[in-house]
């Protein structure tokens, strides 16, 4: 007796779906997150928005901590730094220059930074730009475990104003007048510097930025 019918197995092949390529994944994955938020990142959403399902992630990520750290590293893979003009700094000027790269880049992606919190970025773009600044540091005489501490202090201070991008950003006019209408009695201070408050969160980083690298100097046990 013969059957039209295609056996089993080949019937499982032509209801799969098409696999989907890891870049697309990626990027798609990132654009939830810019658009969504961190928290929106999930298996089966980024499975809606690919119009896939999530056999089709699980080929290439075994939970969602692994897609996790590949949408990481795509994003420290945006940070741009020529490894040769980073080699040609002073440690002060590399550490600036990193701080300040990273800063801005995710300052493109500003609801990325909770996923940083979830994970240590251990992708090979994150591998590699902690290693270009690891280099300068011990090129410039730190014993290893102060460069190492100096690395984690710029990458955490980085990551804790990274954090306040994703804020509603309302601390313009409306919170200028409200320090400026304190009761002088109970306020004198804030009243004597309301004309500087809020200070703009770039120039927080930059002036912040500053005292750990002069921080960084004062305590380096180099000469």
């Amino acid at each position: 007796m013969t059957s039209s019918s295609p056996p089993a197995a080949a019937t499982r092949r032509s209801r799969g779906r098409p696999a989907v390529p890891l870049d697309r994944i990626l990027a798609t994955a990132l654009q939830l997150v810019d658009e969504e938020g961190a928290e929106a990142l999930s298996m089966r959403t980024l499975a809606q928005r690919l119009e896939s399902g999530t056999a089709t992630l699980y080929r290439h990520f075994g939970n969602r901590a692994t897609l996790v750290t590949h949408v990481i590293d795509r994003v420290f893979g945006e940070v741009d730094l020529d490894a040769a003009a980073l080699a040609d700094l002073t440690w002060d000027q590399a550490c600036r220059t990193v701080a300040q790269a990273m800063f801005e880049t995710l300052g493109r992606h500003r609801r990325i930074a909770p996923l940083l919190i979830e994970q240590t970025p251990t992708g090979p773009n994150a591998m590699l730009l902690r290693e270009r600044c690891l280099a300068v540091l011990l090129g410039a005489g730190f014993p290893p475990e102060f460069a190492a501490r100096a690395y984690a202090t710029l990458a955490r201070y980085v990551l804790g104003f990274a954090i306040q991008l994703t804020g509603s950003g309302d601390t313009g006019e409306r919170a200028r007048a409200l320090f400026q209408d304190v009761p002088p009695d109970r306020f004198p201070a804030t009243l004597a510097v309301a004309g500087s408050l809020p200070v703009p969160l770039a120039e927080e980083f930059a002036f912040g930025l500053d005292l750990i690298v002069e921080g960084l100097r004062a305590a380096a046990p180099v000469g």
